[in-house]
């Protein structure tokens, strides 16, 4: 193994957000004052539920583990199994699962993706080179795949976007946001909208995180030229491990993005189980509810011990601290795993909500001991 070998791996161990990974690893200054780029080959950028990373460095099996760190809802959807034929047939545009989503988003067309990060990847490629604003701190594949496809990618805070609209020709932000739990107005975001389509441009919104506020979700106005609406299943479904999500655009724009990326892009048993998740009613609107109490559960719970959050939505609370990396590795060492955020980022976590009522009292002892440890004085 050699030192660049080693350089991955002590990188990926410290979950360090950002870091400069490029041609012989020189620092490359780039946006808002040297935002940082990853490796373009070799290297992915950094996410949550790295259990396996966190187990072999903490030495505690997989198995022992409370992972806090994804924001995907731990109380998923399991309402059917997929049956045996979706295995092995080949999957088929006419299964239904256009017809379910776009009744569950209030649309009249979509285009169903292996997940919204497969939209992420192409959607700058079938773009002109340009000048385009990602909101930042936010998902950071965004910026990757805008960059990574030649575009002029700008960093900018949620300050900065009022004067972005006018100055690039794409902008880009997540609603709510990953990870502060910062929410844009259906009334804000169409404005926005409606200044850049004069010039000719595109707002991108990536809605992951709406499905617990759906009244909030720009998809009825998707059809719109020069908009563009990311929708995932990983998050409040909690069904990440199918890959499945859903571009929302005008019709001519689905057909432009479908050609770019192929037949069969999701498995027919993910087609099958989304299906079935988005027709279930019933399900969706307990868990907005169950999510709701949730979420001010942990945030009263963060609070109680000192760490009340700067944001947050139904899936997740943010807190911005000096002292996230001693937090982060205290709860580790505790076998609860949470997301810690450094450079280009304020120094912060991110806690997902606990699944079982165990795993909630797990949470709290482990705050009430990290409450009374000595590590924090230390670390101030």
């Amino acid at each position: 193994m050699d030192k660049l070998d080693n350089l991955l791996i002590e990188t990926a161990l410290n979950n360090k957000v950002g870091i400069i990974l490029a041609e012989n690893l020189h620092s490359i200054c780039n946006i808002n004052n040297a935002y940082r780029i990853k490796k373009e080959e070799g290297f992915l950028l950094e996410h949550g539920g790295k259990l396996r990373m966190a187990a072999a460095r903490y030495n505690i099996s997989l198995d022992e583990w409370l992972d806090l760190s994804t924001g995907i809802n731990p109380d998923n959807w399991q309402g059917a199994t997929a049956p045996i034929t979706s295995w092995s047939r080949l999957p088929e545009n006419e299964d239904g699962l256009r017809e379910a989503a776009c009744a569950y988003y209030g649309v009249t067309d979509l285009l169903p993706v292996a997940g919204s990060q497969a939209a992420i990847q192409i959607l700058p490629n079938v773009y002109q080179k340009s000048r385009v604003a990602v909101l930042t701190p936010s998902y950071n594949e965004h910026a990757h795949a805008w960059r990574r496809a030649g575009h002029q990618v700008d960093l900018i805070d949620e300050y900065q976007l009022e004067s972005a609209i006018d100055s690039h020709n794409t902008v880009v932000v997540v609603n709510p946001n990953n990870p502060t739990g910062l929410c844009f107005s259906p009334e804000t975001l169409l404005h926005w909208h409606e200044r850049l389509v004069a010039r000719g441009g595109c707002l991108l919104v990536d809605e992951a995180f709406m499905d617990a506020t759906p009244n909030n979700s720009l998809a009825p106005y998707a059809h719109r030229k020069g908009l563009i609406v990311l929708r995932s299943l990983g998050k409040f479904f909690g069904l990440a491990g199918a890959r499945v999500g859903f571009v929302l655009a005008e019709k001519y724009f689905l057909k432009k993005l479908a050609e770019a990326l192929g037949p069969w892009t999701i498995s027919g048993p993910s087609r099958w189980i989304a299906t079935q998740a988005l027709c279930d009613q019933d399900w969706q609107m307990v868990m907005r509810q169950q999510l709701k109490s949730n979420a001010i559960r942990l945030s009263q719970q963060l609070t109680d011990y000192g760490l009340s959050p700067d944001g947050g939505s139904a899936l997740f609370q943010f807190i911005v601290t000096p002292q996230a990396q001693v937090i982060h590795t205290y709860l580790a060492q505790q076998g609860i795993l949470t997301r810690l955020f450094n450079n280009p980022y304020p120094s912060s976590l991110r806690f997902g909500l606990p699944g079982t009522e165990l795993e909630w009292q797990r949470l709290q002892q482990a705050l009430a001991d990290l409450s009374l440890s000595p590590v924090l004085e230390q670390s101030a």
